[in-house]
């Protein structure tokens, strides 16, 4: 086969190569429909950071902020609509502030709790056998900070706190 020969089958494949893509217009059609890949693409890379967001604060809120409040996980492929991307993507939004809230609600609690366990240092006669649980102040295991007098009841009777 000769080089033109070559030359008039590659234009020929060509030509039925540009036949089978369709022509864009300028609003972004294909054959008279809109290309949805752009914002099928842009709405997965949303769901897809929202998801990671939701991974993050479970996973630094455990356990006391479990994947039950990460919401449902449906299981099986599926292909969505851009409507039902666009409703996926909202409600993992709305998961997202929801976890965001637990876990500063979590962050004030253990807060509190370690200002009260430094008030229960400095003045332990004023919080008498006041218990404060580790895991209040967000540490893990098992253990309770408690204020109890010196030498046990002849302690409490003499008032050494």
């Amino acid at each position: 086969m000769s080089p033109t020969e070559q030359a008039t089958i590659d234009r020929e494949q060509l030509g039925i190569e540009r036949a089978l893509v369709a022509p864009c217009g300028p609003d972004g059609a294909i054959g008279g429909e809109v290309d949805e890949r752009p914002a099928r693409s842009s709405l997965r890379a949303q769901i897809a950071r929202l998801e990671r967001d939701c991974s993050a604060i479970v996973a630094n809120g455990f356990p006391h902020i479990g994947a039950r409040a990460a919401g449902a996980v449906r299981s099986g492929p599926r292909l969505l609509t851009l409507e039902q991307l666009e409703l996926e993507r909202d409600q993992l939004a709305g998961r997202v502030q929801e976890l965001r809230r637990l876990a500063r609600e979590r962050a004030e609690h253990e807060q509190r709790s370690r200002e009260l366990l430094e008030r229960m240092k400095l003045e332990p006669g004023r919080y008498k056998f006041v218990r404060l649980p580790v895991t209040d102040l967000g540490q893990g295991g098992c253990g309770v900070w408690e204020v109890r007098p010196r030498f046990g009841l002849i302690g409490m009777l003499a008032g050494w706190w």
